[in-house]
């Protein structure tokens, strides 16, 4: 089997510059649709059999376009939703995005899973919703030729990908500058465990997915 991690496409909360991973809020830009198309042409011919998406809008957005131009349909799950940024939901100011860059280093760089804004999630809750779902995917579609397409967020990748991929750690994300928009990942099953095989258009040489 096969699963696919897409990135959404650009959204009116990236131009707006605000903290928005609550709700139904914040759809796709213009350009996100056309991202989204975009997407959805690079993965004709791959075989998707299922696709599950974050409920929040901007990737509802980008799923629907994607799965219109595939003829597939999809699943919405909240194991997919960006992670919770407590009091700085909904807001631009300087103030609020240095408590959301505070908590990221906080994760990444001392290593402290239980940190978070107020009222938000910590990288605990965060796993503890991801990877038992993809798990989950893992364990039900073992052995099968299935190719599963996953639409969530950068900061979802960024810090839960490391957890479900054998050959992947945040200092090679860190090396990839992150996600853009519409930016997917695939991975392969081989021995219980889930390998990288294409990062964005980049196939992985295959001595580094062992």
């Amino acid at each position: 089997m096969q699963i696919l991690f897409a990135r959404h496409g650009e959204s009116q909360a990236n131009m707006l510059h605000e903290i928005s991973n609550r709700g139904l809020k914040h759809g796709l830009t213009r350009k996100g649709r056309q991202q989204a198309l975009t997407l959805a042409d690079r993965l004709t011919g791959r075989g998707i059999s299922r696709i599950y998406t974050s409920p929040l809008l901007r990737a509802i957005e980008t799923t629907a376009l994607v799965a219109n131009r595939l003829d597939a349909e999809f699943e919405v799950t909240e194991a997919l939703r960006e992670f919770d940024c407590g009091i700085a939901e909904g807001r631009s100011d300087p103030e609020a995005w240095q408590l959301w860059q505070s908590v990221f280093d906080a994760w990444t760089v001392r290593n402290e899973w239980e940190a978070s804004i107020q009222g938000g999630e910590s990288l605990r809750d965060l796993q503890e919703r991801f990877v038992p779902f993809i798990e989950g995917l893992t364990g039900r579609f073992a052995g099968s030729e299935e190719t599963i397409l996953c639409v969530s967020h950068g900061g979802v990748y960024w810090m839960m990908l490391p957890l479900v991929l054998a050959n992947v750690d945040i200092q090679f994300i860190h090396a990839q500058r992150g996600f853009d928009y519409t930016a997917c990942i695939a991975a392969e099953l081989r021995q219980g465990r889930l390998w990288c095989t294409e990062w964005n258009g980049t196939v992985i040489p295959e001595e580094k997915r062992t």
